[in-house]
């Protein structure tokens, strides 16, 4: 049970924010920014829309962490490459914040090919009485000028204006899976499938290589790259994982390409539990840094693995997501649910993990308590500030009245993205098209 006594490290009451669904409305990126008074989303149809979070007031205490729409705007539009006669879908792969310096938002975006830089602003004033335009913006005759006029700023309606600032474009051949932001705040990450550029954010035209793993010869091809992430306080650390289940752990200084890793990170199989999808399971869908930087937590498909950054022979932790699916990997290869990319994230103080699952289960795991938790985010179970109570998955024998059987689990309905604020337990999770919010649970 995820509210017996002492410490809870888990949310448990929810609100909701609803979106129609059409294809386009598929979230696929969540992301808060660094004060989590932000929560951005990106979906299939190229468009992010922002939240904001409730300020507290007197009379209504319960409104304090309440997320409202805040601004939405286009960020990537489809577009055809006429060269390979391949179209880019305008989906938006993932958001990342960069760090707040003065009154405006920005924001990383990128679809399968282009990263582009993102500022939103406030606006609530706006200049009146020019001397050569009228009100309407139409130019005056300067012959009917006869005197001068100092421009004044007067209120308006407020006003989020969101407008790209930065476009990098034409750098991966392949699909861009990851962007990451230095610590240094100036240069950040963009990782395709077999390579990974360095951007400075000032510099749109030229980005510099700093993993290239594509052979010579493409048939000789046996793994590819498909997560990236800088060190959160070492500028010139940076980890990838790779669809064999590894991870490499690279130096900046050691040498400009960083073709031969400082630390690689491998789980040694268990022969006895070698299957013929062993290869497609032990992928790794995303990796991430601890926020003491101590630690990298990887997502397969059936488990979530915490390793130590100064043990490389085999990971400190191992959660099980949906052990109870290793027998239906025959089905969920057929249905192509096997390829599904789930990620994972870590709490405000790395105590608790947080993934995803099918039928909108999504599991917690305490690293403390070794407590862990399965939720469901579902408009049928779910009402405004209701308490959730953890599900359970009955996988042989007799099914007790609040258990659900492993054959009527939906499998069209997963949460891949997930994002947890960085300093409170407020977590934000992606159903599909519907974005919930849960919190703890306000007295």
């Amino acid at each position: 049970d995820a509210n017996d006594g002492g410490r809870r490290d888990y949310p448990d009451c929810m609100f909701q924010v609803f979106l129609p669904l059409l294809h386009a409305d598929i979230i696929s990126t969540v992301e808060f920014n660094h004060t989590g008074e932000l929560l951005a989303t990106g979906d299939k149809g190229g468009r992010v829309v922002i939240f904001q979070r409730e300020q507290e007031s007197k009379n209504q205490p319960h409104r304090r962490g309440e997320y409202n729409v805040y601004s939405t705007f286009q960020s990537h539009e489809p577009e055809f490459d006429y060269l390979k006669s391949l179209e880019i879908e305008e989906k938006i792969n993932k958001i990342r914040w960069l760090p707040q310096q003065n009154a405006a938002y920005f924001l990383l975006s990128t679809n399968d090919k282009t990263v582009k830089l993102w500022k939103v602003s406030e606006r609530d004033k706006r200049p009146e009485g020019y001397n050569l335009k009228d009100e309407d913006g139409r130019l005056r005759d300067p012959s009917m000028i006869t005197s001068l006029r100092v421009p004044v700023l007067r209120p308006m309606d407020l006003m989020v204006e969101a407008t790209p600032r930065r476009v990098f474009a034409n750098a991966h051949t392949y699909h861009i899976n990851s962007i990451s932001v230095n610590s240094d705040y100036e240069t950040y990450m963009s990782a395709d499938d077999l390579r990974i550029n360095l951007w400075n954010f000032e510099i749109t035209n030229q980005s510099f290589n700093i993993v290239d793993i594509k052979p010579a010869n493409m048939e000789e091809l046996t793994e590819v790259i498909t997560a990236a992430e800088f060190h959160p306080h070492h500028c010139n650390t940076f980890v990838y994982s790779s669809s064999k289940g590894t991870i490499r752990l690279c130096d900046m200084r050691t040498s400009a390409l960083c073709d031969r890793h400082a630390k690689f990170f491998e789980e040694p199989e268990d022969p006895s539990n070698r299957s013929f999808f062993s290869e497609i399971i032990s992928s790794i869908s995303d990796v991430k840094f601890s926020h003491s930087g101590r630690y990298i937590m990887t997502r397969d498909y059936l488990t979530v693995k915490v390793w130590d950054l100064n043990m490389e022979n085999r990971p400190i932790e191992t959660y099980q997501v949906h052990d109870y699916l290793r027998s239906k990997l025959c089905s969920l290869y057929e249905n192509d649910c096997i390829f599904d990319k789930f990620e994972c994230v870590w709490n405000g103080s790395d105590s608790v993990i947080m993934t995803g699952s099918y039928n909108n289960f999504f599991r917690m795991f305490d690293r403390n308590t070794k407590r862990d938790v399965t939720l469901e985010a579902s408009r049928e179970n779910s009402k405004p500030r209701a308490v959730l109570k953890p599900r359970k998955v009955c996988v042989g024998g007799k099914r007790r009245k609040d258990e659900i059987s492993v054959d009527s689990l939906d499998f069209s309905k997963k949460i891949l993205h997930t994002a947890w604020h960085p300093s409170e337990n407020i977590i934000a999770v992606a159903a599909t098209n519907n974005l919930y919010i849960f919190q703890d649970k306000v007295n």
